[in-house]
């Protein structure tokens, strides 16, 4: 879908309600992290030739140049690079999608497009908050796509210096056995509201009592 349902707030049963939510951010999710996946393969791909001594294309070359400059690292600082080019975990995702919209019913994600509530200091490309503290100068960023306000979401968390403990640890569970555990995850994003570790605990209430871990 383009945007969440206008009625959503409408449905009176609380389960269709969760349900619609669900069903319409979860295809998203999974297309933008399938996009993610595409993209390290690829890179694993350029690494191994390269450890063969293999030239790199000029095609290569400037896909890996525009790569790098969007996750903001050097083109040769391959670990980092691939310390960022990784998925979300569902469960998080979802987790903090419900959080942060209300179950997609806020201002911000029926008007905006913004699921994940992502902050701009420009007002012209945002939604000012109705309760923001005086002196304050953010807005929550509008988007023309739903798609786009998840791919924004997933960008933030793999470049943003706030949350280099997040890639740090699911690098550590690449290492480990590949299995990327979103309610363990959660665990690392306390900088990701004000309220710090509550936040953490909520996030992981909602993947508890809405069966998200699975995903």
């Amino acid at each position: 879908l383009a945007s969440l349902p206008r009625d959503l707030k409408a449905v009176n049963s609380i389960s269709r309600r969760k349900a619609v939510f669900l069903k319409t951010m979860l295809p998203l999710i999974l297309i933008a992290n399938e996009n993610i996946l595409g993209d390290r393969r690829r890179l694993f791909k350029l690494k191994a030739a390269m450890e063969l001594g293999a030239t790199q294309s000029l095609a290569d070359r400037l896909w890996l140049e525009k790569l790098a400059k969007s996750y903001g690292v050097e083109p040769s600082n391959f670990d980092d690079l691939v310390r960022r080019v990784d998925v979300v975990p569902p469960s998080l995702a979802l987790a903090q999608a419900v959080e942060e919209s209300g179950w997609g019913t806020s201002r911000f994600a029926q008007d905006g497009n913004a699921p994940f509530g992502q902050w701009t200091y420009d007002e012209s490309k945002g939604l000012v908050p109705n309760d923001r503290d005086e002196g304050a100068s953010h807005a929550v960023k509008v988007y023309g796509h739903l798609r786009e306000g998840v791919q924004a979401y997933l960008r933030n968390l793999n470049t943003h210096r706030a949350y280099a403990k997040f890639r740090k640890v699911r690098a550590g569970m690449r290492a480990k056995d590949g299995d990327l555990k979103g309610y363990d995850l959660a665990g690392t994003l306390d900088r990701y509201s004000q309220r710090g570790h509550d936040y953490v605990e909520t996030l992981r209430l909602i993947m508890w009592a809405n069966d998200l871990m699975a995903l």
